[in-house]
């Protein structure tokens, strides 16, 4: 009998020990099937608006694909000859995307322009889902609606995320950075610091993040705890140390971002790095627009003060918006950390009125019991289905405009073809070579990725070359051959200053057009015009 008792008492000891151990799991298990059904959502969208068209959405992901590619057929570190008046030239070049570049090895596979569609919008969804998570960690409630708000809350926005750049896990990286701040895991920003600087030169922004974070907690704490400053600033000053292109990392890094901080406008370098006119941000992002507001307001109706992850937010708004009315490309942070930014306002309010409606005297009737205390997720869930579709339809359309894929595939080839190895070609757009690089890795080029890597190499050559791309030089093969030393020229049909100074010089000859673009070899015998009087550029003087 006293054994049996025994036996009972034991069972019942054990009770309290099992059952935590139970519920936990299966809340493990739910947030675990939660999560995957929130990220296959966001896989399916992305990928729906990927493959509404072959093309891809950019230049640029052609050229991170096909580097993916050399890095797993040729080396981790291969050697960079393409560009070679450039400061990407083969003695200082630097994969300032060297992660980034790793992460699409996976992807390089078969096709690598399906590879690299595919690619976007894994790496998209991912980031996606680290704000997910950032929410679900903070207790947000319905932190999986207001995770799929992220689709819906900037056309512009979905449309950066559908490229096959470092942006997306750059986002990630961020993401990651402030629930690390939020939770006070303060080491891990060294490794995200240091991680950042090998996956994209944006790594100040993770300072920056650490920096309003610190003035936030600051404020509202009233303590000043510069730990957050400190791991990071020692991770990122880790990762440009110990780094493989050092020290031309941190050269790159200097001359390519400093330029776009004090004269965005002195070099043409793509419409990306200007600013949106306020009609077009208010036609591609009113969402985000709206959350911003909304997130104010709810600040008024909380009655409470305002607690450090929402300072924090409301801060990281600002030094996003101050960027974006700076340069288009920051829609990639905006739109988002606007979303984080209202899930964490309006927070306090949902758990206020969830408290009253608990605390009413209807509170005794089942359906209000069950229905009423949802009424924010009915809210959301409203807001959210049309705002998901016209976001759709806007970025499928969008998407949809981008340039052939095979733009350059036919005087590519020819090139390949019909030139000796490294024969250089100059180029009338510097935002061609993306697309050559992707077809042919035979020749070498004149300019590529941005003007300014030309420009920062040999301005006087860079000034040539915008000379003769623009028509105003007269028999521009005298130039291109003596001062760049190209022997053939690629050209779209739209440079019609430069097609007619080309007609007229018997140095350039015609060896190759389609719909898309002409070839031109150069005579490098024929040097009509020239002079040494009074040299400029590389010691000639061009004639205009």
């Amino acid at each position: 009998m006293q054994n049996i008792l025994h036996q009972r008492q034991t069972r019942h000891s054990l009770f309290p020990r099992i059952l935590p151990i139970q519920k936990s799991s299966t809340q493990a298990i739910r947030s675990l099937l939660m999560g995957l059904t929130v990220w296959a959502v966001f896989v399916l969208f992305m990928a729906l608006i990927q493959f509404s068209t072959p093309d891809m959405p950019d230049n640029d992901g052609f050229y991170h694909i096909k580097l993916a590619y050399l890095m797993r057929t040729e080396g981790l570190k291969p050697d960079f000859p393409w560009l070679p008046l450039t400061i990407l030239n083969p003695r200082e070049f630097y994969d300032h995307h060297l992660l980034f570049h790793l992460a699409l090895i996976p992807f390089t596979f078969g096709d690598l322009r399906m590879g690299a569609k595919w690619a976007s919008v894994i790496f998209a969804s991912l980031a996606f889902l680290s704000i997910e998570r950032l929410l679900r960690s903070q207790r947000i409630p319905y932190a999986s609606l207001w995770s799929l708000g992220l689709l819906a809350v900037s056309e512009a926005f979905i449309f950066r995320m559908s490229i096959t750049r470092a942006q997306s896990l750059s986002l990630a990286v961020l993401a990651l950075g402030l629930n690390g701040l939020l939770e006070r895991k303060y080491r891990c920003l060294f490794i995200l610091g240091f991680l950042y600087v090998w996956l994209y030169n944006a790594f100040p922004l993770l300072l920056g993040l650490a920096g309003v974070y610190v003035v936030a907690s600051g404020w509202i704490e009233r303590r000043l705890d510069l730990r957050p400053l400190l791991y990071t600033g020692a991770g990122i000053a880790a990762g440009l140390i110990i780094n493989p292109y050092l020290p031309y990392n941190i050269v790159f890094a200097y001359q390519h971002i400093l330029p776009k901080l004090v004269e965005t406008t002195a070099v043409n370098v793509g419409s990306e790095w200007y600013p949106y006119d306020t009609s077009q941000l208010m036609a591609n992002s009113p969402l985000a627009l709206l959350a911003w507001i909304t997130g104010a307001v709810a600040l008024g109706l909380s009655g409470r003060r305002m607690d450090v992850r929402t300072a924090a937010s409301f801060g990281l708004v600002c030094l996003f918006g101050f960027m974006l009315f700076q340069s288009r490309r920051f829609i990639e942070y905006f739109p988002p950390f606007v979303l984080i930014f209202a899930a964490f306002a309006w927070s306090p309010v949902i758990a206020n009125f969830r408290e009253r409606i608990s605390r009413s005297e209807w509170k005794s009737l089942p359906w209000i019991r069950r229905t009423v205390p949802h009424l924010p997720a009915v809210v959301l869930t409203v807001i959210l289905i049309p705002a998901l579709w016209m976001t759709f339809q806007a970025s499928s359309i969008t998407i949809q405009h981008s340039k052939p894929y095979t733009l350059y595939a036919g005087a590519a080839a020819w090139l390949e073809a019909n030139t000796y190895a490294d024969a250089r070609v100059f180029q009338t757009d510097w935002d061609d070579f993306p697309r050559l690089f992707y077809y042919n890795t035979h020749n070498t080029y004149l300019v590529g990725l941005d003007p300014t890597y030309l420009q920062l190499y040999d301005a006087s050559l860079y000034d040539a070359w915008v000379q003769i791309t623009q028509g105003e030089i007269r028999q521009p093969s005298i130039a291109i051959a003596s001062i760049f030393g190209a022997q053939y020229v690629v050209t779209d049909l739209q440079h019609e200053g430069f097609l007619r100074q080309a007609a007229g010089d018997p140095g350039l000859v015609k060896v190759y057009r389609d719909a898309e673009a002409v070839v031109f070899e150069v005579d490098s015998i024929s040097n009509y015009g020239t002079t040494r009087t009074n040299p400029t550029i590389s010691g000639w003087t061009l004639q205009k």
